[in-house]
């Protein structure tokens, strides 16, 4: 009989719970970014589950990754805009 792979929003808990003596030993702030990270990898849970990857933290900081990777590229935007404006401004 096949085994049973184990939900990864399971696995991405157990995970978050494994690194929560790490957590605690963070500054109050710095705890908050921790949870904003999980949270992050949480909006990729269906990739998680379809790769499978044996090491699940692996497909977290993927997923964590890819939601950085959005907001830099927000800001990329945002900054181009601001120098548009500014320099339609000057002339």
């Amino acid at each position: 009989m096949g085994r049973t792979v184990r939900p990864f929003n399971q696995v991405m808990q157990a995970e978050y719970e494994r690194w929560k003596k790490f957590r605690r030993a963070l500054r109050k702030e710095d705890q908050t970014f921790f949870d904003d990270l999980f949270e992050h990898a949480r909006l990729h849970v269906q990739a998680g589950a379809y790769a499978s990857h044996p090491i699940a933290l692996e497909s977290i900081f993927m997923a964590i990754l890819i939601e950085q990777q959005k907001m830099i590229r927000g800001l990329e935007l945002q900054l181009q805009e601001l120098r548009i404006r500014l320099d339609g401004d000057d002339q």
